[in-house]
């Protein structure tokens, strides 16, 4: 009997060696090659590239600027772009690429901010357009500009931290001694793995202001100072008290923005001279161009760029009899000229990243600000007391100046000569080294008595920078004299001007456009969405989904309703089924997530159609909270809206129901119980992020799991469930009740 060959057998354990016959590899856990491999890059990502820090640059700014400081660049003049970019890559080894590009987003050229950091010459593009190019380094000039002063005001009075640059042959400043918060005043934006910063502009005397009078008064209303964010392309600012405030808050949400124009009835024509920050020009013509070829859009007779040296201008010129207000209205409408800037106020502290409010942001940047100032004053006493110290000794030989000549010429050696002078007058190596380099035409009474007049002088301002220590009120004081001496010297009038009374945009002509007629709605799991005609249902087979997709529920309505999508990041979508195509059962249908929006890695929650907006929308957390909340409060009259803060974020939502009135609901939990409960127990709140009450009281680890109507529970022991008073622990699940399968999310 022939023998069989024994397969090598694996080792045990993860980290162990597998050896096969040809060579050998080696197990790894996943988690394991993403802790050693894939965590230093996001962790060097995060804090060492993409997010800003607390003086409001990135270390590429940071590196770039600094280089620029060092060469001379803030008071001498221009140099070549190219002799720079060579020069920072000394610190930053990113490459001339990345870094030229780095200064063309700080040049005044492009525009990006509202106060440069370098005065640029030549073509630096345009942040309005998105195919101006800008022009090499090879080509164009730059030096620091006349602001970089406050950013590097006192950097070598040991106010921040230097650092080794990448092969530790200099030094390099951990971050930049800003006397004003530049992280609101420069708009910034990075993407990071898994996390990202958007941080809008604000006007710098607006944000000196309110850092004063946060200072000053720590419960200050901050809209009453900082009315909303300035943008260097300016364009108008459509104001909404409980956005802004919502953003100064939290640090997220989002500004609408919409361009500027008039009307030049000599030529029926407008001209579009400002333009919403987020967007550019040739965005905006694609869009109108797509729009007229559609024949969506049949008022414009032409429109055309006519940007030039005097800056931005779209020009449209209007058929004959056209009224321009109403044309603008709908371009707001339907074109970027009209757009949002999101906000996610996330910034580096101490290296960990923390999304922020504007208050909680000036609060750190005071606090650091003032720590600052403290290593300034620190390093200020040590320079006057080391010279007091000299002028001390210096006062010791004026009362016999012969004696120390005489020590000196008598002494054979040169070494022992500070020994002798030590001795001979009781004073420390440091002072007897500053006697002894004295020249000899200087020892005269006439001069050290002048060099020892500045003594009391040097006391007196020693004894006024540690009062300054000493006294919190005296250092909030100097940092306020700076804040309103930059303010004074670099303020600048508002470029976005603030719209207060909001017109929204009519829709009355879009709604006589959009045809109302019955459809079906089929919506999957994975979030994909068919809007079916009766007639072409009537001819369809059985609906196609993704593989491994299923139906999720169908609804029958019509082409004009309006729905809800919640996501798992506490949002909620606003749109129409009449923004989508009619679909067929053949087709996949449109992906939520991408037509409406959503945000990376956010994925679709709960699903409700609003109808009139009467009732109410019922939230079901896994903590057994229930929210109730009216319908209205998300009603918009724009036709499609982002809402943040669309529900608690405290426990994990499980269903959203929206209900036209009050209904008997069963709730499951994960140990196998069950309750019936009125929606009428539960008072409306008015709030759209409410955390609700306590309906169903869980064990420890245990869930709520799902929520249905009574009488679609398929429950038959009713009694036994029902529950008068709330919170309920409910009653263990009978087999005879047990629910059928339940959707992941419903209408």
């Amino acid at each position: 009997m022939a023998k069989k060959n024994k397969e090598p057998e694996k080792k045990k354990g993860n980290m162990e060696g597998v050896v096969g016959l040809v060579g050998s590899t080696t197990e790894q856990p996943i988690s394991e090659t993403l802790e050693v491999n894939y965590m230093p890059y996001a962790m060097s990502v995060i804090v060492s590239r993409a997010i800003p820090e607390i003086d409001g640059f990135k270390p590429s700014h940071r590196k770039l600027l600094y280089t620029m400081y060092k060469m001379g660049l803030l008071t001498g003049g221009r140099t070549k772009s190219a002799n720079i970019v060579g020069q920072t890559m000394r610190l930053n080894p990113h490459g001339d690429a990345a870094i030229y590009e780095t200064m063309v987003r700080l040049a005044k050229g492009n525009e990006t901010l509202l106060h440069p950091f370098v005065d640029s010459k030549g073509n630096f593009g345009k942040v309005y357009s998105r195919d101006m190019a800008y022009a090499a380094a090879r080509y164009t000039e730059a030096k620091l500009d006349p602001i970089c002063t406050e950013i590097f005001k006192d950097i070598d009075s040991d106010t921040v931290d230097m650092v080794d640059n990448y092969d530790a042959t200099m030094k390099e400043p951990a971050l930049l001694p800003t006397t004003f918060p530049n992280v609101l005043v420069s708009a910034n934006q990075g993407i990071a793995v898994g996390m990202a910063s958007n941080i809008c502009s604000f006007n710098l005397k607006e944000v000196c202001d309110t850092t004063i009078a946060l200072m000053k008064n720590p419960d200050h209303d901050i809209l009453e100072t900082l009315p909303g964010p300035d943008f260097s392309t300016g364009a108008e600012l459509l104001f909404d008290e409980a956005t802004t405030r919502e953003v100064y808050a939290t640090g997220r949400g989002s500004f609408k923005l919409r361009a500027k124009w008039q009307y030049v009835k000599a030529g029926n024509l407008i001209e579009i001279t400002q333009i919403p920050y987020s967007t550019a020009t040739e965005v905006i013509m694609d869009k109108v161009a797509e729009l007229i070829k559609a024949g969506k859009i049949k008022e414009i007779a032409d429109m055309r760029d006519e940007t030039d040296l005097g800056g931005l201008k779209l020009t449209i010129d209007l058929k004959r009899g056209v009224d321009p207000d109403k044309l603008m209205q709908k371009l707001f409408r339907l074109t970027p000229l009209q757009d949002s800037f999101p906000c996610n106020f996330n910034i580096l502290i101490a290296g960990m990243p923390r999304v922020m409010g504007v208050g909680e942001i000036l609060t750190e940047w005071t606090a650091w600000r003032t720590d600052c100032v403290k290593r300034r004053i620190f390093f200020q006493i040590q320079k006057k007391e080391d010279r007091l110290h000299l002028l001390k000794g210096l006062e010791r030989i004026l009362l016999d100046i012969d004696k120390a000549i005489a020590i000196i010429r008598e002494t054979e050696l040169e070494n022992e000569v500070v020994p002798n002078l030590m001795i001979g007058f009781g004073i420390d190596e440091i002072q007897a080294n500053y006697v002894a380099e004295i020249k000899l035409r200087n020892i005269n009474k006439e001069y050290i008595l002048k060099q020892t007049k500045a003594t009391s002088q040097l006391e007196r301002e020693i004894a006024e920078l540690r009062s300054i220590l000493e006294s919190p009120r005296k250092l909030q004081n100097v940092i306020i004299g700076e804040l309103q001496e930059v303010s004074k010297k670099y303020g600048k009038p508002r470029k976005t001007e603030i719209i207060y009374d909001v017109q929204e945009v009519a829709e009355e002509e879009q709604e006589e456009a959009v045809p109302d007629y019955p459809v079906t709605v089929f919506v999957s799991k994975e979030g994909y969405l068919k809007k079916i005609t009766a007639q072409s249902l009537r001819m369809s087979g059985e609906q196609k989904f993704k593989e491994g997709d299923s139906l999720a529920f169908s609804r029958e309505t019509n082409n004009k309703a309006e729905f809800l999508a919640f996501t798992d990041q506490f949002q909620c979508y606003k749109s129409r089924l009449s923004d989508f195509d009619d679909g067929k059962a053949s087709l996949l249908g449109d992906y939520l997530p991408q037509k409406l929006g959503f945000e990376p890695g956010e994925n679709l929650k709960a699903l409700v159609f609003c109808g009139d907006y009467k009732g109410f929308v019922l939230f079901f957390f896994e903590n057994g909270k229930v929210a109730k909340v009216p319908l209205s409060a998300y009603e918009t009259k724009t036709n499609r809206k982002k809402l943040t803060g669309a529900y608690s974020d405290k426990s994990p939502l499980v269903k959203a129901v929206a209900l036209d009135a009050d209904e008997q609901m069963a709730l499951y939990s994960s140990d196998g119980r069950a309750s019936i409960f009125s929606t009428a127990q539960l008072l409306p709140k008015t709030t759209r992020n409410t955390q609700g009450v306590s309906v169903l009281t869980l064990r420890k680890k245990a869930t709520l799991t799902d929520a249905v109507l009574l009488e679609e529970s398929g429950i038959v022991n009713q009694s036994r469930y029902r529950t008068k008073t709330l919170p309920s622990a409910g009653a263990i699940l009978k087999e005879e009740d047990a629910p059928e399968k339940q959707q992941a999310f419903d209408v």
